[in-house]
């Protein structure tokens, strides 16, 4: 395996480059670019990458499904940590072009209901088609394909095209999750502000089946903090459910969680234990009563006491 290798959702100038530039440790790594995020991940499960880092989550669209969908199934890896960056895109043009000249623009499938709003009341008319990735529809501008592309104002330079428009956004504070995933191994030591992330199957489906699973984070106090269904291929209705919760592996609630869907669910699969970007742990919220790992040790005596007849 080679460690010193982070592959990357690609080419040169995307989002994720920029999210991987963010990490410490990028500086002292050869960071290469893939043309997709299975691509990425697959060179980690080959052992020619020790780590991918890839999207996961957008605050306007949601999750990215090519993301979970190669999480939830595969040769298993894990995450080992997040990254959130803001997100604003600008309009990379060749040089000398003008608003008035753009008939086609391109871009990543995710970016587009994130300017949907500005292309109605700037470019109309403008037809939209695609790419692999928003500095992909960079590159497909420099080749002469399309007019223009949103990407990130930073890859203007790497494709010889100018930014005409800059900061396009219709949502403000608009950011996106990337995740850092690397084989399975012990997840790092609990910091107090942790999210873990697994994906359930369903069982049988029957009234309730979902709320079944829920509960079992709801009656231990885990707070849950995405949960995103996702079919999978095994015919219409059959789903698995992505889902990030508050809380780390080692902490006596979530530990207790995972271990109940486990009874109930055909298949439990851990993705990992991780701290929680951009919060401390004086941030996160108190846990309720009775959910704290004393508590649970507590009960856990009082059960112990109780067998031995000294309750």
């Amino acid at each position: 395996m080679s460690a010193t290798r982070y592959t990357y959702l690609g080419p040169e100038g995307t989002f994720t480059e920029a999210a991987l530039r963010t990490l410490p440790e990028a500086a002292t790594r050869e960071l290469v670019p893939m043309v997709s995020v299975p691509a990425a991940l697959d060179a980690v499960r080959s052992g020619e990458a020790a780590a991918a880092l890839v999207p996961i989550e957008n605050s306007v669209e949601g999750g990215v499904t090519a993301t979970l969908d190669e999480l939830a199934t595969g040769e298993p890896l894990m995450i080992y940590r997040e990254v959130l960056l803001p997100i604003a895109f600008a309009l990379l043009v060749r040089p000398g072009t003008k608003l008035s000249d753009i008939k086609t623009v391109t871009g990543h499938p995710v970016a587009q209901p994130q300017v949907r709003n500005w292309l109605r009341g700037h470019l109309p008319d403008a037809l939209w088609e695609s790419a692999a990735s928003n500095a992909d529809g960079a590159r497909l501008v420099q080749e002469g394909r399309f007019d223009a592309a949103f990407a990130g104002e930073f890859a203007a330079a790497t494709y010889g095209l100018e930014a005409l428009v800059t900061d396009i956004h219709d949502a403000e504070n608009a950011e996106t999750r990337f995740v850092l995933v690397g084989r399975p191994a012990r997840p790092a030591a609990p910091t107090g502000a942790d999210k873990t992330s697994v994906v359930i199957w369903l069982g049988d489906d029957h009234p309730g089946a979902l709320l079944e699973l829920l509960q079992e984070f709801a009656v231990r106090g885990v707070n849950l903090m995405l949960i995103q269904s996702r079919p999978t291929g095994a015919g219409i209705g059959n789903y698995c459910f992505a889902v990030d919760a508050e809380g780390h592996i080692s902490d006596r609630r979530v530990g207790e969680a995972l271990m109940g869907l486990k009874r109930i669910s055909p298949k439990v699969r851990f993705l990992g234990s991780y701290p929680r970007a951009g919060v401390a742990p004086s941030e996160v919220r108190a846990l309720r009563p009775g959910t704290t790992d004393a508590d649970f040790v507590s009960a856990s005596d009082w059960l112990a006491r109780a067998q031995d007849g000294r309750a």
